[in-house]
């Protein structure tokens, strides 16, 4: 087994343990300490964590990997049931219940969750007679990915619960159809463009210009989607042509003769063109043409639907931080003073960093949480630009090690879990690092080996060692 070990990505992952490490010291320092190895300071505890994560991995690798595919179910359970246990017994902590107190330890279990999921999941996937494109086999892969989730909703750690979202990147990867995807980035771009741009469309005018650009998004996406999915080009152009003449001319109307609402032209062309691919749908039989049109119909009740859940059903934060992001919103001294903080921090570090333990923004403490979900600052002040490229490169190495040794896997089993690791990997990397930078909504989920806290090393010890244990095992027959 210790010969099949792949231990590039142990020492990536030694590599970026230690970087974190110093990186909590640099980010919990106080003036006048100078024992990192004091079990009263941060540093000193995270070592204690970081000792015990690798006596974690050593017992990980040392048990049969066929155990993991064996017990997976049982493991999925247990987590689920902890996680209901979670929302009753847990304190109220800045305002959710996802930390249960053990003695003088605190954990959090939606961290551990994740392997629970990919391991269940990854047990599903490998059954004989699964298949993505059945209708059973995908909705009960969305109930696993879906009840840890709703689970830790209920804890009130929304950002959390967004990280099971990167499961359906394994999904697409064993034969998931493309427009699920495809769906999902409208969903993105329909309300960042929606909410984005919720202004009128010209002077005087009733027509928001948010609406009116998504609802025309919405039409060429029907007439694109029968270009790549049917393959017809005299309906799409109809579309595309027809469509756009219409909204020109009434545009010109709008705003030379008679003031008016052009969203209501939208919807009267949006209807159209649903009955007119219904009507193709009979005519050629092919029910590829309903498919279009009621993605274009779905597309409109989330553009509406939306604008209810952001303003009824996010909580006030929420949506300010999402505002920040957009630009809607400045609040220097509110949502977004983390983040403007930590630009401030960053930025400061320039080319090569004010070295280790001199950055003057994270020891006089002007970032929050930056030791946790911040701790990305601190790297960029201390170590710099280049620092902070080391960093991202050594990242980048893993990721693509684990589609590598994802890739060489003999069983789906391997493989979909595999994905599932990088998966996790990935979404923490673009939403920590993102909403650091201020690309990306301030949700709260840490930096993978960098950030502060016991739970959140040990959930990534634990997803990275499973699958480096089933990695060693590849060749075995089972």
């Amino acid at each position: 087994m210790w010969k099949s070990l792949d231990w590039v990505t142990i020492c990536i992952y030694l590599v970026l343990i230690v970087c974190g490490w110093f990186s909590v010291c640099g980010a919990s320092y106080n003036y006048g300490e100078v024992d990192f190895f004091d079990f009263s300071t941060r540093a000193g505890k995270q070592f204690v964590w970081i000792i015990c994560s690798f006596g974690l991995a050593f017992i990980l690798l040392m048990l049969e990997d066929s155990m993991y595919d064996m017990f997976s179910y049982i493991i999925y359970i247990g987590m689920m049931l902890l996680l209901i246990v979670t929302i009753f017994i847990a304190p109220d902590v800045k305002g959710s219940r996802s930390w249960l107190q053990l003695g003088p330890v605190s954990l959090q279990p939606a961290e551990f969750a994740k392997f629970a999921t990919a391991l269940a999941l990854a047990k599903y996937m490998n059954s004989f007679s699964f298949n993505m494109r059945k209708t059973k086999n995908a909705l009960l892969v969305t109930a696993i990915i879906l009840l840890p989730m709703m689970l830790i909703v209920l804890q009130k750690e929304t950002g959390s619960a967004l990280v099971y979202l990167a499961f359906f990147l394994v999904l697409y990867r064993e034969g998931m159809p493309g427009v699920v995807l495809f769906a999902g980035l409208c969903a993105v771009v329909y309300f960042v463009v929606g909410l984005r741009y919720d202004v009128p469309l010209y002077e005087g005018s009733p027509t928001h210009m948010g609406e009116f650009s998504v609802l025309c998004m919405i039409l060429l996406v029907a007439g694109g989607m029968l270009w790549t999915t049917i393959r017809k080009w005299t309906p799409a152009h109809t579309i595309l042509i027809v469509n756009g003449g219409v909204i020109a001319i009434a545009w010109l109307i709008s705003k030379y003769v008679v003031t008016f609402n052009l969203v209501v032209t939208l919807w009267g062309l949006l209807g159209m063109v649903v009955i007119y691919l219904l009507y193709l749908s009979l005519k050629t039989r092919t029910f590829k043409y309903v498919g279009v049109a009621l993605f274009a119909l779905g597309s409109m009740a989330f553009l509406y639907s939306s604008d209810y859940v952001f303003d009824e059903i996010l909580e006030p934060h929420q949506r300010m931080r999402i505002k920040v992001v957009l630009g809607l919103e400045e609040d220097l001294t509110g949502a977004g003073y983390n983040v403007n903080q930590s630009k401030i921090a960053i930025g400061s570090g320039g080319l090569w960093g004010k070295g280790f333990l001199n950055g003057t923004q994270t020891k006089l403490k002007y970032v929050p949480e930056q030791d946790t979900d911040f701790i990305f600052c601190t790297i960029g002040e201390e170590k710099g630009f280049v620092g902070s490229v080391f960093v991202l490169i050594m990242y980048l190495i893993l990721i693509l090690r684990l589609v590598a040794l994802a890739e060489r896997q003999r069983y789906t089993f391997g493989r979909v879990y595999g994905y599932a690791v990088l998966s996790i990997f990935l979404f923490h990397l673009f939403i920590n690092i993102g909403m650091v930078l201020g690309l990306t909504p301030v949700i709260g989920i840490p930096l993978p080996f960098f950030s502060y806290g016991g739970s959140s090393l040990w959930g990534f010890t634990i997803l990275l060692f499973i699958f480096l244990r089933i990695d060693a095992g590849r060749n075995r027959s089972y």
